[in-house]
């Protein structure tokens, strides 16, 4: 039985990456989001494909810029890029715990590691550095905080999942099974779902992107792509409000403490799975 729903969710995983590879090359959205959704859809299959639709694809031609602008919609794009880059490194972190024999804590924190580093100073710093003026320190420093919460609460939804889980399907822990990629896919849509509400908080006080759309001859006949990146970027910045000077509500501070508070509780409940 759990075979057959495994091959299921690998064939419709395969059958919506390969649609929205196909699919998104004509959509004017930014080239890290465009690769952000493939990596979603990689990850959690059909789901990744039906937000793409529902949330990124362009419903007629000239329409995509306000078919974005819903914050729900910019709060998707958020947490995509979020759990795209850090989904990455987390299943470096997972795949490389195996591989040494670790487990418990210890694995929990090369997961951690590596999926906020790639996902902080690659997928966040570097290609989205236009953003802070092509500057790569400043757009570190710009976004380690909405990075920071926005992982936290992906693994205060994905550990204990795949804790949970592990007790119930054999070989969840070894990279060698599907099981062990289903496992983790399971985790990572539990912690799209978990991370989404901080993500609306980032968007919603500006410190954090959401979608974006790219000039349409820019997309469509990829003109002048350097300059088209630009322009996207400050396009983004106005539509989501970077710009902004206004201070956020709850303070920073708060949703920190929030923030680590949840991914306590994740681990907590994690590791009582692991002791029981």
């Amino acid at each position: 039985m759990l075979e057959g729903v495994m091959l299921l969710w690998f064939v419709l995983a395969a059958i919506s990456l390969l649609f929205v590879a196909i699919d998104i090359r004509t959509t004017p959205e930014s080239p890290v989001l465009k690769w952000g959704f493939a990596l979603l859809t990689a990850y959690t299959g059909v789901v990744g494909a039906f937000l793409y639709v529902l949330g990124c694809r362009e419903p007629l031609p000239g329409l995509h810029e306000r078919y974005v602008a819903a914050r729900w919609r910019q709060t998707l794009g958020s947490t995509m890029h979020c759990v795209a880059g850090d989904g990455v490194g987390i299943l470096a972190g997972a795949v490389l715990a195996s591989v040494l024999g670790l487990a418990g804590p210890t694995e929990v924190i090369v997961e951690y590691v590596l999926g906020f580093a790639l996902g902080w100073m690659v997928f966040q710093a570097l290609f989205m550095r236009e953003m802070a003026g092509g500057s790569y320190s400043r757009s570190l420093a710009s976004t380690f905080i909405p990075e920071l919460l926005s992982m936290n609460l992906l693994m205060a939804g994905m550990v204990p999942t795949v804790m949970a889980l592990r007790m119930l399907i054999a070989f969840g822990a070894d990279p060698l099974t599907p099981a062990f990629w289903f496992l983790m896919s399971i985790g990572l849509l539990v912690g799209f779902v978990i991370a989404y509400p901080m993500n609306w908080w980032l968007v919603a006080n500006h410190l954090k992107h959401g979608m974006m759309t790219v000039p349409g001859g820019c997309a469509r006949h990829n003109a002048a792509p350097r300059r088209c990146c630009r322009r996207t970027q400050r396009a983004a910045r106005r539509a989501c409000g970077m710009e902004a000077k206004s201070a956020p509500q709850p303070p920073v501070p708060v949703m920190s403490l929030l923030s680590f508070a949840a991914l306590a509780a994740g681990l907590a409940v994690a590791f009582s799975f692991g002791a029981g």
